[in-house]
């Protein structure tokens, strides 16, 4: 019997059908849960024996990779793959698997509801009860960097406010998309220059980290609307925090910062144009549903014949 061990919170929460698959093809389960012990302290002590791992969001190096004995694959349950030492991994003969396209339908709504959120100060309201001025995204300029499933699933939404929309991808430029949509691909300076809304969809790597910092905020228009559903550590929070006190853009909105484990404390909560929400882009029922089955299937397909349709793209 293969032994998995899942940390991924919501993983089989809508219903038993990912982990009922799982036992059917001969997996003994074992959930991990955050309590008197770190999630990531009892992954190093039990990944020593486990043939595969349902991961979440805590990280596994080159360290915890190496104490894996028997560990034949790493099914990261959801689309971002960058606390995994993916190098690490392909060393020692270790798939890396991902749940691409489960969570963007998820993604992009969030990202659409922060974007009014922030624009019309909803959070400030519902606190405060008073009524500020805000702004519309009726007939504005979008702009979308990263253009995949969930990129374009913002851009698609967004054209029902009949917005202009500016793309921008540094690997790929679906020209047929941006035609569909009536965008246009520029580079980032102008997307950043002339956006009055910007969602980011990008990978956190070395080329992205800190995309978004001092420079890029005194580009942007003072009335623009910042919003990231992708990775903690694109947007510099110390700039952030600084551009938005200073009034340099209007608002910002995150679903993901740096360091998520201490979030509770992020001194960007204490700024009312800012709003911050805890990595919550798949948290639906349908998300859930649909990558629970998805990472599943992964470690099924990659115990029972070595590979899968969802390995991670190579590097690049």
């Amino acid at each position: 019997m293969s032994k998995v061990i899942v940390t991924a919170r919501s993983f089989g929460k809508t219903n038993d059908e990912a982990e009922q698959l799982l036992r059917e093809h001969g997996c003994d389960v074992v959930r991990i849960n955050a309590g008197t012990e770190a999630v990531e302290q009892q992954v190093r002590r039990e990944i020593v024996d486990v043939d595969a791992v349902v991961a979440g969001l805590e990280e596994y190096d080159a360290d915890v990779i190496a104490s894996a004995r028997n560990l034949k694959v790493i099914s990261r349950y959801g689309v971002g793959y960058d606390k995994v030492d993916v190098e690490a991994a392909k060393a020692r003969g270790i798939a890396v698997t991902f749940t691409p396209g489960a969570n963007g339908d998820s993604v992009a709504d969030l990202a659409v509801t922060l974007m009014l959120s922030a624009a019309r100060n909803i959070c400030y309201m519902n606190r405060t009860l008073q009524r500020p001025s805000g702004l519309e995204m009726y007939q504005k300029t979008l702009g979308v960097i990263g253009v995949g499933r969930i990129g374009k699933g913002v851009a698609r939404r967004c054209r029902g406010f009949d917005m202009d929309v500016l793309l921008y991808d540094a690997f790929y430029q679906d020209q047929e998309f941006a035609d569909a949509v009536g965008g246009k691909f520029v580079d980032l300076e102008t997307l950043i220059r002339e956006s009055d809304f910007i969602s980011i969809h990008a990978n956190l790597n070395d080329s992205t980290h800190n995309m978004f910092s001092t420079a890029q905020f005194r580009a942007m228009k003072s009335t623009a609307v910042l919003v990231n559903t992708a990775r903690g550590g694109i947007v510099d929070e110390d700039a952030l925090y600084d551009a938005l006190r200073d009034g340099e853009i209007y608002a910002a909105a995150l679903d993901a910062v740096a360091d998520e484990s201490n979030e509770a404390n992020n001194r960007l909560r204490e700024l009312d144009n800012c709003i911050l929400t805890p990595h919550a882009g798949a948290a639906t029922r349908e998300a859930s549903a649909k990558m629970s089955l998805m990472a599943a299937q992964n470690v099924v397909d990659v115990l029972e014949s070595g590979t899968c349709a969802n390995l991670v793209p190579p590097l690049r």
